[in-house]
């Protein structure tokens, strides 16, 4: 019996030890599958990540928004008409496009398109004034075209604590700063208050928000026109055609064009935490031009010398002399700490801004002087500085601006604005998104009321707009030259030229974008 359990015994250790062998064989088996499994898994992982990369970074993204709206427009003159437009329909459409090969570079663009209901450029008759001028050409309702209003690169780094940013293209420089709360966008590269228009060039940054919150300093370079002749004009020239041409050879600069115009200043923005922000900005416009009277007859008393008036007799755009700009501006986005949700979705801001001439002393101009008594049949030819703004005298303008942007009860928000300018203010705001013309240009009084209601989240939204402009002083909407001058609403100069003492737009607009 005792041999019986004995071999039993052993038997049953065999077989144990057989088992456990046979077991611990299948677990190493099944731990290298494991890890081999494991192995393939992170190759198949980074497969999958090098494909998303590529393709989040190697295509294009897109995005759109398409905004259709109708305007009633009012204007009364100085000489007591009134023109009206009740209804201008529009479509304008903004293409844009963004490519980040790296996480330190970015391209950005955006493609434009603005339009009347059923009218073409040369049907409407645009084109005779300066609706297609390059600064404003996204801005104003032309053609069926699609034109380009954004493309640049952005450089992103950083030296230490110090982030830095370089940008080269063509600029986006409209709706910045405090303008985009009433365009319902976020705010672009300019401070809104004395620049509002496209045009290319550079910019260069520092962000200083580790030292103190928000600061940052932006050095900006602009040209606004390149003197330069066309491609194979001397063609042209050469053979004689009825248009002439130039006998310059390919991009040459052109003695008898525009000069070439620049922009170079800064923005600094000495504080921001994201409830109370300040903005600060400098800039001067080299060759601005404008519309001048080369030639002119100045009627005058023979007897008593008294000024009869002026007649200009010859129009040329010219290159008028620089322009500096300067704004200082505060936003307070949220009153008070908590007070109540009301106060603390409301915006308020405050901007102060000057605009200071210097006219070209080189550029000269030919009076012819007309004895109107009779007595002296001779007249004489003298030739004078091309003024600037009106005066042959650097001049200085002022403008000042206030707003509030609250929320309603429907999800929406309610602005009010106010802005005044005086005689001699004069801004590079002339891509403004008004039908009546820049309302921060205005020499002036401006008021503004608008609410914007989201319909579908933030897809689908409409507004409905008031402006209403009232005139101290022509020449707010001309450039530089005699076109800028500012002479008094109810003066007979300004009754003489009809020109604009108020004007009103009344917009409603719906708009989609995604």
């Amino acid at each position: 019996m005792k041999k019986i359990i004995a071999l039993s015994s052993i038997a049953f250790l065999s077989t144990v030890t057989f088992a456990s062998t046979d077991m611990q064989a299948q677990i190493d088996e099944l731990t290298a599958k494991i890890a081999k499994m494991e192995k393939t898994q992170k190759k198949l992982k980074k497969k999958v990540s090098n494909v998303n990369k590529l393709a989040a970074k190697d295509n294009i993204k897109w995005d759109v928004d398409f905004r259709t709206s109708v305007d009633q427009l009012t204007y009364d003159t100085a000489d007591g008409k009134e023109y009206k437009n009740d209804a201008l329909y529009a479509n304008r459409l903004h293409l844009g496009m963004g490519y980040a090969p790296s996480d330190k570079i970015l391209f950005r663009g955006q493609l434009s398109f603005n339009k009347a209901f059923g009218a073409s450029y040369g049907q409407r008759g645009t084109g005779m004034g300066f609706d297609t001028f390059d600064w404003v050409v996204n801005e104003n309702l032309t053609d069926d075209t699609v034109k380009l209003r954004e493309g640049y690169w952005l450089y992103t780094d950083s030296i230490g604590d110090i982030g830095v940013t370089a940008s080269v293209g063509r600029r986006p420089s409209t709706n910045g700063f405090l303008v985009n709360l009433r365009d319902d966008d976020k705010a672009k590269s300019p401070m809104g208050h004395v620049i509002n228009m496209e045009f290319d060039g550079a910019s260069a940054s520092l962000k200083l928000d580790t030292y103190v919150p928000g600061m940052m300093f932006k050095i900006c370079l602009g040209r606004g026109l390149t003197n330069a002749s066309s491609w194979a004009s001397q063609a042209t020239a050469y053979a004689g055609a009825p248009t002439g041409g130039s006998d310059l050879p390919n991009y040459i600069e052109d003695p008898g064009n525009l000069d070439t115009v620049d922009m170079f200043g800064f923005i600094f923005k000495p504080y921001d935490d994201g409830q109370y922000s300040v903005v600060s900005t400098w800039y001067r416009g080299t060759n601005v031009p404008g519309l001048v009277a080369t030639s002119m007859n100045a009627y005058y008393d023979g007897t008593t010398g008294t000024s009869m008036g002026n007649e200009p007799t010859a129009f040329e755009m010219k290159s008028a002399g620089d322009m500096d700009g300067m704004a200082l501006s505060l936003k307070i986005d949220g009153i008070g700490d908590g007070i109540n949700d009301f106060l603390d979705e409301t915006i308020f801001f405050a901007s102060y801004a000057m605009s200071v001439s210097h006219p070209d002393k080189d550029i000269t101009r030919n009076i012819t002087m007309i004895d109107t008594t009779g007595t002296n049949p001779n007249s004489s030819v003298t030739s004078t500085d091309v003024t600037m703004l009106g005066s042959a005298d650097s001049e200085t303008g002022t403008s000042y601006w206030v707003g509030v942007q609250m929320p309603n009860m429907t999800g929406g928000k309610f602005g009010l604005e106010y802005n005044h300018g005086d005689k001699y203010w004069k801004p590079f705001t002339f891509g403004e998104d008004t039908m009546i013309g820049s309302k921060l240009a205005a020499r002036g009084s401006a008021v503004e009321a608008y609410w914007t209601q989201p319909l579908v989240d933030d897809v689908f939204s409409m507004q409905v707009r008031y402006t209403k402009i009232d005139y101290d002083y022509t020449g707010s909407d001309g450039f530089f030259g005699d076109g800028g001058t500012p002479y008094a609403i109810g003066s007979a100069e300004a009754i003489a030229m009809g020109a604009v003492e108020s004007a009103e737009d009344i917009r409603l607009y719906f708009r989609y974008r995604y």
